[in-house]
């Protein structure tokens, strides 16, 4: 009996009759909304305009979907859009023999942006972020890192909590009764590890401890120690829980050893640059 597990079977969203809003978009909404919050808190705290935190939205805002993109595209299923080059750009998969969807090409249906992963949307904000620091800001790059690393912390727990909802990246059974049993999701209905929650909850820890030490320490004048220490406890989080994830998508297959994925492999040199970032010596700004 699996008296100890939870099934999960949610709507797609709230029903307007007219229009449904999806969990999914509801928690990336939200993670925009709080962190325009907290950072006009801290500009205020550090005496900037915020004024200049549209244009800080606006910079995060699409260089985190172009990178979630690119990075689903280079780094996990290069060998089929190397084929399919317009996919990467447009919301369409081929679909040949199929008939054609809203006018149309046939041989096209809409499937909307599928894919997406993290490591390109960091590598991407990176890049927005020392554009915008030198444009508007006139600081150095690591400034604004270590602020946006608290609000991205939070941002990170609500879109997992939107793959909880959407039923998706969820793990391994556990072998026993207690998990989750994702009923719209295409695996067995078997316990599973609530993986999104597991990460979810670790990177609101992450947030806590970040927000902490930007108001209740001086560690927020070393330079780079905020991000050194999000990019230590997002990414270690992520290694150690791929573990218990199922994998995704077909051809997310070991790299390392017959034991790591893909997702790990890229978190390790991101670890080390938070590593180095902590404990090097540096001028308080």
């Amino acid at each position: 009996m699996n008296f100890l597990s939870i099934t999960w079977d949610p709507s797609l969203g709230i029903d307007l009759g007219f229009f449904t809003i999806r969990w999914y978009s509801l928690m990336f909404v939200a993670a925009f909304i709080f962190g325009l919050r907290i950072m006009k808190k801290i500009y205020i705290e550090d005496k900037i305009s915020i004024e200049k935190i549209d244009t800080l939205f606006m910079y995060t805002f699409i260089s985190m979907l172009v990178g979630m993109r690119l990075g689903e595209v280079f780094f996990y299923s290069w060998d089929y859009y190397k084929n399919n080059l317009l996919e990467i750009f447009l919301p369409f998969k081929r679909a040949i023999g199929e008939s054609a969807v809203f006018g149309l090409i046939d041989g096209w249906r809409f499937t909307g942006y599928t894919g997406f992963a993290s490591h390109g949307a960091a590598i991407a904000i990176i890049i927005a972020m020392y554009i915008y620091s030198k444009k508007h800001l006139q600081k150095p790059l690591l400034y604004i890192l270590d602020r946006m690393a608290i609000v991205s912390a939070l941002g990170a727990a609500f879109v997992r909590l939107g793959n909880f909802f959407n039923s998706e990246i969820y793990g391994k059974p556990t072998g026993s009764n207690m998990g989750v049993i994702f009923k719209s999701s295409d695996a067995e209905m078997l316990p599973r590890h609530p993986t999104q929650l597991y990460e979810a909850l670790c990177y609101l820890i992450l947030f806590i401890v970040l927000w902490k030490f930007y108001w209740n320490s001086n560690k927020k004048q070393k330079t780079g120690f905020l991000f050194g220490l999000f990019m230590i406890g997002l990414w270690s989080s992520r290694f150690f829980i791929e573990f218990f994830k199922e994998a995704q998508i077909d051809g997310r297959e070991d790299w390392v050893l017959n034991s790591l994925n893909t997702g790990q492999v890229l978190s390790i040199p991101l670890i080390l640059i938070g590593c180095w970032l902590v404990l090097r010596r540096t001028k308080t700004s």
